[in-house]
C-alpha cells in the first residue's frame, strides 16, 4: 500500500508498488498487519477520562466493597468521582445506605455512577451542592438518584471539575482512544450530561495529530447552540429514556424483577418536531432510544416527521438512532425506509446478554433474547455504526467487533466481516461522509488505518495448530479468526489519521 500526504494512492503487489515508487520510505510490516482504523461512533471524553484517573468501580463486589473504595480514595476538600458499579454482578446485591456513604467519604462530596451512568450513589455533601435535587423526580432520600434528580447532581459535578481537570482528562481519553487503533470518534454532548463549555474545550483539542473529533449535541430545538459549538448535529444523547439496568428505561409491559414501567421523556409528537426542524435545518437529527416504548414513540414521531417534510428529504438527512436496543422487524423496516442510522454498543450484549445476564434480570429470559438483534436490523437494510458508550463500556474496537460476532443471542449476530465493516467505514458515513471509500483502504481513500501485532491464536479443537492474522488490504477488512472468548485481540502498534501518525509503538516493537 502506498501513501502520498493523506491519501492511499496505491495498492497491490509489493513488485509493481516498489516501481512505481521507487523513492518511497519502506516500511516492513514483519508479520504485523494493516487494517482500516476503527471509529467509535458515540463516546463520553471527559467521563471516561476523569474515570481512567479515578477509582475503577467495576470490579466491586458488594456494598462493603464499594465503600472500602470510596474511603480509600476520599480526600478532603475534592469531590469524588467514580464509575462502574452494577449490583446486578453482585455476590449481594444490597446498596450502600447514604448514611454508610457519608460516613466512608467522611463528608467528602460523592458521586458515584452505576455502569449505565444513568444512576448514581451520591453522598450528602453532594447533595448540598444540588439542593434542587431533593424535589425533582427520581430523588431517594437514601438510594441512587436518577432522572431529573440525577441530572441535578452531575450538573453540580460538572461545576466542581475545573477547566484543566477536564483538560486532562480529555486528553487522556483521546490518547487512549487512539491507541486503540481508533481514528475518528463520536462525541454524544448535550446540556443533560457534559454541557456547553465541555463540548466546546474538546472541540478545542481537534488537531491533525489527534482522533477525528464529531460533536453531537442532545437538545431539542438547540439549533443555534449547535451551529455556535460547531457540533455535526442535534443528536447523541437527546434522551427519549433512559436505561434498562438504572429501570429507566420505557417499556410497554412492567420490568419483570420490580414492576414500573420506566420514563418516557419526549413523546411522539415532540420527536416529530425535532426531526423536523432538524430536516428543514440540514442538521442530523438524532436520540438515545433503548426501550420498546421509546423504540415506539421514535417510529410515530418519524412517521409524523414524514408527513411534514417528505420521504426523501427524510431519508437524506441521515438522521440516528443511539442504542436501539428494543426493536422489531416491522419497526426496522422503516427505521431503514427512512435512512436512519442505529449507532449501537455490541459490548452491551457482551456485559448483560444471556440467559443469566441483567437484561434478563430486568426483562425475564423472553423479552432480553431480542434485544440488539444486530443480524435483524442488517437484513433489514438499516446502517449499523458500532461504538462504546464510554465510560459505559471500554474503548476497545476489536472487543466490539467480537461481541457482535458472537452475540449471546443465536442469530443475531453478525460476520466478522459486517461487524468490522460497522466499527470502521460505516461510522464515518454515519457522521455524513457519503464518498463511499473513507474506511477503507483504495486508492483515493483517506489515509486512515491501523498497525496491529499478529496475534497467535490456538484453533478452536486446541490441536496445537495456529492461526494468525492476515489482511489484504484490497479488502479494506481483515480476514478474521475464529473470535473466540477469551482469545488475546490484536494489540495496536501504529494508528494513523490521514497520513499523520498518532500513535507509535510499531518502531520499537519491530
Amino acid at each position: 500500500m502506498a501513501v502520498e500526504g493523506d491519501t492511499v494512492v496505491w495498492v497491490g503487489q509489493d513488485g509493481p508498488g516498489r516501481a512505481l515508487h521507487p523513492d518511497a520510505e519502506v516500511i516492513d510490516l514483519g508479520g504485523a498487519f494493516v487494517a482500516p482504523a476503527f471509529v467509535d461512533a458515540h463516546v463520553h471524553a471527559t467521563a471516561t477520562g476523569l474515570h481512567l484517573a479515578g477509582i475503577d468501580l467495576s470490579t466491586v463486589r458488594d456494598a462493603a466493597g464499594l465503600l472500602a473504595a470510596v474511603r480509600a480514595a476520599a480526600v478532603p476538600g475534592e469531590v469524588l468521582i467514580a464509575h462502574g458499579w452494577d449490583e446486578s454482578t453482585w455476590d449481594t446485591p444490597r446498596l450502600p445506605s447514604r448514611a454508610e456513604l457519608d460516613e466512608a467519604a467522611g463528608g467528602v462530596a460523592v458521586y458515584l455512577s452505576r455502569v449505565d451512568v444513568h444512576s448514581a450513589l451520591v453522598s450528602s455533601a453532594l447533595v448540598d451542592l444540588a439542593p434542587d435535587a431533593r424535589d425533582a423526580d427520581g430523588w431517594s432520600p437514601d438510594g441512587p438518584l436518577s432522572r431529573a434528580a440525577h441530572h441535578a447532581v452531575r450538573a453540580a459535578v460538572r461545576a466542581a471539575v475545573t477547566p484543566a481537570q477536564r483538560r486532562r482528562a480529555q486528553e487522556a481519553f483521546l490518547d487512549l482512544a487512539a491507541a486503540r487503533g481508533i481514528a475518528a470518534v463520536h462525541e454524544c454532548a448535550g446540556p443533560d450530561i457534559s454541557g456547553e463549555q465541555d463540548l466546546r474545550a474538546l472541540l478545542d483539542l481537534a488537531g491533525p495529530d489527534r482522533p477525528e473529533i464529531v460533536g453531537y449535541w442532545g437538545e431539542a430545538g438547540g439549533i443555534e447552540t449547535a451551529t455556535r459549538l460547531g457540533a455535526r448535529g442535534l443528536a447523541g444523547d437527546l434522551f427519549v429514556d433512559g436505561a434498562l439496568g438504572s429501570h429507566t428505561a420505557a417499556l410497554s409491559a412492567p420490568y419483570a424483577d420490580t414492576g414500573g414501567s420506566g420514563a418516557l421523556y419526549l413523546n411522539a409528537d415532540a420527536i416529530a418536531e425535532h426531526v423536523t426542524t432538524c430536516t428543514e435545518a440540514g442538521l442530523q437529527a438524532g436520540f438515545h432510544v433503548i426501550g420498546d416504548a421509546a423504540t415506539a414513540a421514535v417510529v410515530r414521531g418519524f412517521e409524523l416527521a414524514e408527513q411534514r417534510v417528505g420521504r426523501r428529504a427524510l431519508a437524506g438527512a441521515g438522521h440516528r438512532l443511539e442504542h436501539l436496543e428494543m426493536v422489531d422487524a416491522e419497526q426496522a423496516a422503516k427505521l431503514a425506509g427512512w435512512g436512519v442510522t442505529a449507532s449501537m454498543q455490541p459490548q452491551f450484549d457482551a456485559a448483560w446478554g444471556g440467559p443469566d445476564g441483567m437484561y434478563a434480570q430486568r426483562l425475564g429470559a423472553e423479552r432480553a433474547a431480542g434485544l440488539n438483534p444486530f443480524a435483524m436490523l442488517a437484513a433489514a437494510g438499516v446502517l449499523l455504526a458500532f461504538g462504546s458508550d464510554c465510560p459505559v463500556t471500554p474503548p476497545e474496537p476489536w472487543a466490539g467487533v467480537r461481541a457482535a460476532v458472537r452475540h449471546r443471542t443465536d442469530g443475531s449476530g453478525l460476520s466478522a466481516r459486517a461487524a468490522f465493516t460497522a466499527h470502521t467505514r460505516a461510522g464515518h458515513r454515519a457522521a455524513g461522509v457519503t464518498d463511499g471509500i473513507t474506511g477503507t483502504l483504495v486508492p483515493g481513500a483517506p489515509a486512515h488505518y491501523a498497525i496491529w501485532e499478529a496475534a497467535e491464536l490456538v484453533a478452536p479443537e486446541s490441536d496445537s495448530r495456529v492461526q494468525r492474522w492476515s489482511t489484504d488490504p484490497r479488502s479494506g477488512v481483515p480476514s478474521l479468526p475464529p473470535l473466540d472468548e477469551g482469545a488475546p485481540l490484536p494489540r495496536c502498534l501504529r494508528t494513523v489519521r490521514a497520513g499523520r501518525v498518532l500513535y507509535d509503538e510499531f518502531t520499537r516493537a519491530a
